[in-house]
């Protein structure tokens, strides 16, 4: 554990349902219930450990129980997600995660089922955020199902025009959904609508737009910048290597005292016009530098 992580870390409402444990054990399950969400996202393994060690101490705690769920979802243990989502919506009342569990369905080749999910759900318990995710993950069953028409209609929905922070996500849905079935020109109109709404980049809207505009996006551009970046080394060797060459012929003066053979004029004009004639080849040999270029899963 962590020695930054405290108890006083945890969300309030959250530390609120620990008052009936012992206060050390409340102190243990709030901190592994802090660093599930600190790693869930950038190391869901993990943090489905620490969701589980909190479940071992309390696993009569709703929010114990969302947590393992949450996490095994992140982890892509869909059979442990379902179990412990389906115990939280039994504890707390609340559909609040529909969509996972839809979702986890959909993972364990049971499409069938996410749409008995959506078709089932209480839509006056589901917030406008829940309901439509659970809208995409239900197309996304009839796409599994090869229902690609169905799939389309189903996201035909007046929210489509509403601009709120689930907008990009529907509308990068249908987009997607309109190109499975050819409709190549209405899906560019949805993916350009998408793009205008993804202010945090959630999607890759952006990206499947220019696509369908003919821009290639692929690692011809990061290809570029490696090769430049190659030359660069070689060049830099090339030229230490020159450095030695001309140090060794005396062509460098290194710091230390000069010849003293090097007593006339003579000798010493001899000795620079030879050494212009290796510089002069040296950069008729020497390499040039091309110009570098730059450049969930969701659920549904």
């Amino acid at each position: 554990m962590p020695e930054d992580i405290t108890p006083e870390q945890l969300d309030r409402e959250v530390r609120a349902e620990l008052v009936s444990l012992a206060r050390l054990t409340a102190e243990r399950v709030a901190r592994h219930l802090v660093a599930t969400g600190r790693l869930v996202d950038e190391d869901p393994e993990t943090a489905l450990q620490h969701a589980l060690a909190a479940r071992q101490l309390a696993p009569r705690i709703a929010a114990v129980r969302e947590a393992v769920g949450i996490a095994a979802y992140q982890a892509g243990d869909w059979s442990t997600a379902i179990a412990e989502l389906r115990a939280y919506h039994r504890m707390t009342g609340r559909q609040t995660h529909l969509a996972v569990l839809a979702d986890c369905e959909r993972a364990l080749g049971r499409p069938e089922k996410a749409i008995d999910i959506f078709r089932s759900a209480d839509r006056t318990q589901l917030g406008a955020a829940e309901a439509v995710e659970l809208l995409v993950v239900a197309s996304g069953a009839r796409r599994d199902l090869g229902q690609a028409e169905a799939a389309v209609a189903m996201l035909q929905v007046r929210e489509l025009t509403q601009d709120a922070p689930w907008s990009a996500r529907l509308r990068y849905a249908y987009a997607d959904a309109l190109l499975a079935i050819g409709r190549a020109e209405e899906a560019r109109e949805w993916f350009s609508r998408a793009a205008e709404a993804d202010d945090d980049a959630t999607t890759d809207a952006a990206e499947r737009l220019l696509e369908l505009d003919g821009v290639q996006l692929d690692d011809e551009v990061d290809e570029d910048i490696e090769d430049g970046a190659e030359a660069d080394e070689d060049t830099e060797d090339e030229d230490e290597e020159a450095d030695e060459e001309f140090a060794e012929a005396d062509l460098i003066d290194d710091g230390g005292p000069v010849d003293d053979d090097i007593e006339n004029s003579a000798e010493a004009d001899g000795d620079s016009a030879e050494a212009d004639g290796d510089i002069e080849d040296a950069g008729k040999d020497g390499p040039t530098v091309d110009e570098a270029g730059e450049k969930p899963e969701p659920l549904g």
